[in-house]
């Protein structure tokens, strides 16, 4: 499965998509298929300020509660609404219409601990970790 070039990717399974000083943040195709069917999503609040790697939502799916990680710091601009209706869009469109939040990047710095699509590539075929 390869994974979308353009983005970058954590440990965490998240991807960023980088716009300027604006990321947009979802969670992967791996991570999606590994949780199952999603029926909520906890996102953080809009206005909030969010420290890289913080634990900032939940995604709770038939088979578990997982916790949503950020991959980058900054002050969150927008959530997707949509998923308030419609959860399983990140089952559907990991990496497009089930994106989960917007941020205002804190800096650039952050980015060079995340993953480009290759390395993010060999994590998940070593089962993930």
């Amino acid at each position: 499965m390869a994974q979308p070039e353009g983005l970058l990717y954590s440990k965490e399974h998240e991807w960023l998509k980088v716009d300027g000083d604006i990321g947009i943040v979802g969670i992967t195709d791996y991570a999606q298929n590994s949780l199952g069917d999603i029926v909520y999503v906890e996102l953080p609040r809009e206005g909030q300020t969010i420290k890289q790697h913080g634990s900032i939502g939940v995604v709770e799916s038939v088979k578990a509660v997982s916790d949503l990680f950020t991959p980058v710091g900054g002050v969150v601009l927008e959530t997707n609404k949509a998923l308030e209706a419609d959860p399983a869009l990140v089952n559907r469109d990991a990496f497009g219409e089930g994106w989960l939040y917007k941020v205002k990047l804190a800096g650039t710095a952050e980015l060079a601990e995340l993953l480009d699509p290759a390395a993010y590539e060999t994590l998940v075929a070593d089962g993930g970790h």
